[in-house]
């Protein structure tokens, strides 16, 4: 597969209303193959940025895999798992706390100036400074997951289908992506088109999962 061929893929013309993407949202394991439009596929990472996280810290951060030959270690390295070769693209989400902390000025709002970055750093080093870095990565992916569940509504609002997968060796995936060893893992996602149906969903009640007070 070549860039060319990657750039010049049709875009989606659907776009689905938040209710639409969630109702018809399934995981899908089976994907036609054809590359994915890459504008698509930056608009729906770019809405996933837009994720609301704690302080605006922003921990997530995304691997795009595309390369088939990368696809296949990935594979071995998800237990051997289809969906990630036969998904035109997989994308990594991971939390990286440590980066977020060296450059955490960065996130402080630009309305705010000088005294707004300063803030920024004062609150993270009081809030972090005395965890190691399993903690306060810990802290991070919670920050990240939030990024994952809106990737999953952006792919599905421009017609594209996903399968969540927390099936996989760390590890290995840190090793073949040259990725940091503290970065922690919210999932691996396959995008693609969908060449199945799946199952519909089957969820509890309202009832059943809420108490009101």
């Amino acid at each position: 597969m070549t860039n060319s061929t990657i750039e010049t893929t049709a875009r989606s013309t659907t776009n689905l209303s938040v209710t639409e993407a969630i109702k018809s949202r399934v995981s899908i394991r089976k994907y036609v193959q054809e590359p994915m439009n890459q504008d698509d596929l930056r608009e729906i990472l770019e809405l996933a940025s837009r994720a609301p996280s704690a302080w605006n810290a922003q921990t997530w951060r995304f691997a795009v895999v595309q390369t088939p030959e990368i696809q296949e270690k990935l594979q071995a390295a998800a237990y051997g798992q289809g969906q990630i070769t036969s998904a035109p693209a997989v994308i990594v989400v991971y939390s990286d706390m440590e980066d977020t902390l060296a450059t955490v000025e960065e996130t402080a709002h630009p309305g705010m100036g000088e005294e707004g970055r300063t803030g920024q750093r004062k609150t993270f080093d009081n809030a972090f400074g005395g965890q190691d870095v399993a903690q306060r990565g810990q802290w991070g992916l919670s920050q990240a997951n939030i990024a994952f569940g809106f990737l999953m509504l952006a792919a599905r609002s421009k017609g594209y289908d996903t399968v969540p997968m927390l099936g996989f060796n760390p590890q290995a995936v840190k090793e073949l992506l040259g990725l940091p060893e503290h970065v922690q893992f919210a999932g691996l996602l396959p995008i693609g088109k969908r060449a199945e149906d799946g199952f519909p969903q089957h969820r509890h009640t309202v009832e059943r999962v809420t108490k009101f007070f």
